[in-house]
This record gives structure tokens, sequence and C-alpha cells, in this order.
């Protein structure tokens, strides 16, 4: 996949993008904006690390952290329809998950959850388990999949 297509795509299309980050840090962010002309489709990106940002900039329920934590399919859909409402861009992709090292019996090293809302369809949220590759395996592939999330929704999506 290559990120200056998936820019030229979204911006063919009138595509605007936000994206709320957690165990990335702002890898995705980064990623498009290694791309001469991403301004015009790229909005802004949200890096929220604490529950506190979740919160405060993304809008997550306290209550939902409580119930399911921060790496839950639930916040990443919170996190991501939280970023498009407040950015008010066609599209925002989340993630939120355990880069390592460290995790738990119930939320092991590796465990990454994404979503992808867009006024359009109905917000996709996925779960993915790469396993203890370590920190910088899981940060890369989790952005990885954060943009295999927005090339699928460009270049598929009637937007």
């Amino acid at each position: 996949m290559d990120v200056a297509d998936l820019i030229a795509k979204a911006a063919q299309k009138g595509i605007t993008v936000a994206t709320a980050e957690s165990c990335t840090g702002g890898m995705v962010a980064a990623a498009l904006t290694d791309i001469p002309g991403s301004s015009a489709v790229l909005d802004r990106g949200f890096v929220t690390y604490s529950n506190t940002a979740k919160t405060e900039m993304l809008g997550v329920k306290e209550a939902t952290l409580d119930r399911v934590g921060a790496v839950s399919e639930e916040v990443a859909v919170e996190m991501a329809e939280g970023a498009r409402a407040r950015a008010g861009v066609t599209v925002a992709v989340s993630i939120t998950g355990i880069a390592g090292p460290g995790g738990s019996e119930h939320k092991p090293e590796g465990r990454v959850c994404f979503a992808l809302a867009a006024g359009n369809v109905e917000t996709h949220s996925e779960t993915i388990e790469l396993g203890p590759l370590g920190r910088d395996e899981v940060r890369a592939a989790s952005r990885d999949r954060a943009l295999a999330l927005l090339w699928d929704y460009i270049f598929n999506s009637d937007q």
C-alpha cells in the first residue's frame, strides 16, 4: 500500500481524515503527513495516551473506560466517533492497545483495537492479537493496519 496513493485518492474524492491514536502516539498522522499534499486530506490527529485525554479530547465516556478498559473495541469506537465529530471530517480512524512490554492475562501485549467511523457507514471495529513482537513492531504493525483501514474506506466507499 502506497500512502501517497491513499492521499491522492482521498483528495480526488474530497475525503478528509482525522486520527485518534493511543499506543501509536501519532504514527498514523506522521505517515500521512510524510506525503506532500496531505494537508488537503488530514485535518488533525489526536494523541490521547491517557484516559483523561481520551475523555477530554474525544468524549470517551468514563463509564466505558471503567467497564471495559482503554484497550477495547468499545473505547476504540468512541475514540473514532469522537475524533470524527470534533474534527468534522469524512472519516476517522482510532487505535488503542498494549504495545508492551507488559500486558496481563486478560489484556496481553500485542492486543490492539481499531475503529473507523464515517458518516455513510456503520462504525467498524476490530481487535488484532499481534503477540509479544516488541514495542516497535507492535506499533508499526498497528500503524499499518490503521492505514489499511483508511485505504479500504477511501478506495471502496461511494464517498
